[in-house]
């Protein structure tokens, strides 16, 4: 299967493409620096779980921001 290049992508594609990205970076790192300032006990189950969560995306950072902080 060929990979299509960005001009080649339909424009609703590339404008959903181009709101989301941001979306889930901005969630991903708000995630990753409550993550590492909080402290242990703060966090719901081990922090050290809750790391590679956050690359699942784009629940990792979502559930971690609504379940994972006490």
């Amino acid at each position: 299967m060929a990979q299509r290049t960005w001009q080649e992508l339909p424009a609703w594609q590339r404008w959903t493409t181009a709101v989301l990205a941001p979306v889930e970076l901005a969630l991903t790192t708000a995630a990753a620096i409550d993550l590492a300032r909080r402290p242990g006990p703060q966090v719901r189950g081990s922090k050290a779980l809750w790391w590679p969560v956050l690359l699942v995306q784009p629940v990792g950072p979502v559930a971690y921001l609504l379940w994972g902080r006490r």
